[in-house]
């Protein structure tokens, strides 16, 4: 079995980022937060509303506000992460790399 091996250093940039993901997840959950807040706060369903007429229950009171802040609070916390991005960007650093290659010959079969 033959072998051929390739060695080359390479340099490479590596520096940290923040996961989007968890930071948008975040801002979901501080929203619904908000919203349950608000909803108990301003205990709006003891009274009709002017423009409809309709008396809204508790549950109906947070799914509107939950429409409203859990984008807000996703895009708060979206933008604090590009921010972050930014500021971590300013930090990386540049490495050697040792890259390798190996490549063995499919003709020569050892049984």
């Amino acid at each position: 079995m033959t072998e051929h091996a390739e060695h080359r250093i390479e340099t490479a940039h590596v520096r940290r980022s923040p996961r989007y993901a968890i930071f948008f997840m975040l801002g979901a959950i501080l929203g619904i937060l908000a919203a349950l807040i608000l909803t108990f706060a301003f205990d709006g369903t003891q009274q009709k509303s002017p423009s409809t007429q309709v008396l809204y229950s508790t549950p109906q009171v947070f799914g509107f506000l939950c429409l409203v802040c859990i984008p807000i609070g996703m895009a708060v916390l979206g933008a604090v992460a590009l921010i972050l991005d930014r500021r971590l960007s300013r930090r990386q650093h540049e490495v050697r790399v040792d890259h390798e290659r190996v490549e063995i010959d499919p003709g020569d079969s050892a049984v």
